[in-house]
């Protein structure tokens, strides 16, 4: 592991703890706590890269006491455009941010656009009618604008400052206001989160070692024959699946043992977002409490999916819930693909400036309308059993499609990437224009045949009636 991987885990490790004894205390102490802790997290490891975060929210708090109508769309411009100077800072003779810094400025951006978002509705909901945004603690928006001290201390908090996952400021609300902490479960769901995290850390120790990443940029990497060339990306990802389980799960563990993102079951809440029904709980009977809004990976469904568009889901929640609700309903198309295709490209300009990132991610809408021509064309015309073969098919090309993108996001230069594709031959490109193809051909041979069907079907009908004349 490399010394900034041992300073990651370090702070999980320590948040499991730490996050249990802040249920000890009062909403004014918590607050004012996690975010000491977090500024000191963030000048520790960031040192004067700190400034970088502290504009941001500045700049969004501005932005929110300026026009709260126009709030959402200058948020998301003004954020965006701080991240590209924020990765441009050498060009201007700054130093260049460390990871953590860059960590910190990832979440923070995903916070900012929210914060605004929700600023913006309650404004939307109070001019609308008074009373109807009093609504209950459990879903209901926010009560009162937030204070530029709220404003900090949501941003600084320290569950999952460099980490994630990525919470709302109502969740963070609901999670100082809460009336009884102390009664909320902890270790059993912190452990249960916690239990796998050694077996994916040893897998990720024991085959990094034998596919290390480095060995794919030399020459003799490409002298190996092309089914070696072909699983070491098999290799890659499953090295990268096993980081981030382990480092999500325990980031997971940090905010269960908190208390954060904890609702009744029966609030039907989701990855990022929370409850999404207005549930409040009966005090005469037992409720039973998950901690969804915070899930961040569902390692089971990641692997076992069978679609491309569905293993997007399960992968980094709490971020697909954001780009879901804030990035893809404002797309300037309508098309899903299009819109696919503008979410892919604003989650790599989020994750980096790399041409690694855009190779992969612009990937995913191919490999989309590639699974959309033949689920139309082939599953949807099988019996039972053919279609459970086609998912099987599909599942097992759908995990080659990630390999293959994988190694777009870890080698992140556009010259390394197109060279491993082309080693192997841009096989995954390659199947899926064949597939929509395919697709299209079947489709259109199905359109032909219908339309000869009906053409013949017509003709007898006219023929019976004694319409067909010599």
């Amino acid at each position: 592991m490399s010394p900034d991987e041992l300073v990651y885990l370090g702070v999980l490790v320590a948040s499991v703890p730490v996050g249990f004894l802040f249920r000890y205390l009062s909403p004014t102490v918590k607050q004012r706590a996690a975010l000491l802790l977090g500024l000191l997290i963030t000048v520790v490891l960031c040192h004067i890269h700190t400034l970088h975060s502290v504009v941001t929210v500045i700049g969004t708090w501005i932005i929110i006491k300026s026009s709260w109508r126009h709030a959402p769309a200058l948020t998301l411009s003004w954020t965006f455009l701080y991240l590209l100077f924020f990765r441009l800072v050498t060009w201007f003779n700054l130093p260049p941010p460390t990871p953590f810094a860059n960590a910190v400025q990832l979440i923070l951006t995903l916070k900012m656009v929210s914060l605004a978002n929700e600023v913006h509705s309650f404004h939307e909901e109070k001019k609308r009618d008074v009373s109807a945004f009093l609504k209950s603690p459990i879903i209901g928006g926010l009560t009162q604008e937030p204070s530029l001290y709220d404003i900090l201390s949501y941003s600084y908090c320290y569950v999952g400052i460099m980490t994630g996952p990525f919470f709302r400021f109502q969740t963070y609300v609901d999670w100082l206001s809460h009336p009884k902490p102390l009664a909320l479960p902890g270790w059993e769901p912190c452990l249960q989160r916690l239990k796998p995290v050694p077996v994916y850390g040893a897998l990720f120790l024991a085959v990094n070692a034998f596919f290390p990443l480095p060995y794919v940029r030399t020459d003799e990497f490409l002298d190996q024959n092309f089914f070696y060339r072909f699983f070491y990306m098999v290799a890659v990802f499953f090295v990268f699946r096993m980081r981030f389980y382990a480092a999500w799960c325990g980031a997971e563990a940090g905010c269960i043992s908190a208390g954060l993102g904890c609702y009744p079951e029966k609030a039907l809440s989701k990855p990022g977002g929370g409850p999404t029904v207005n549930y409040s709980a009966d005090p005469s009977t037992e409720e039973k409490y998950d901690f969804k809004t915070i899930q961040n990976i569902d390692c089971y469904n990641t692997d076992f999916c069978v679609k491309v568009r569905h293993g997007m889901r399960y992968w980094n929640m709490t971020v697909q819930w954001w780009l879901h609700h804030y990035i893809y309903p404002n797309a300037p198309f309508k098309s899903y693909t299009l819109r696919a295709g503008w979410t892919m490209f604003i989650s790599a300009y989020w994750h980096g400036l790399h041409a690694g990132y855009y190779l992969s991610f612009m990937t995913i809408p191919l490999c989309i309308a590639a699974e959309s021509a033949m689920e139309a064309s082939v599953r949807s015309k099988l019996g039972p059993r053919g279609q459970n073969i086609f998912d099987w098919i599909h599942w097992f090309l759908k995990m080659r499609a990630y390999d293959y993108m994988c190694m777009g996001f870890v080698l992140l230069k556009a010259t390394d990437t197109i060279n491993y594709w082309m080693s192997i031959y841009f096989i995954v490109h390659v199947i899926a224009v064949g597939c929509i193809i395919v697709g299209k051909a079947l489709k259109g041979g199905k359109r032909e045949g219908r339309k000869r069907e009906n053409e013949q079907k017509t003709e007898g009908e006219n023929m019976k009636n004694g319409e067909k004349t010599d």
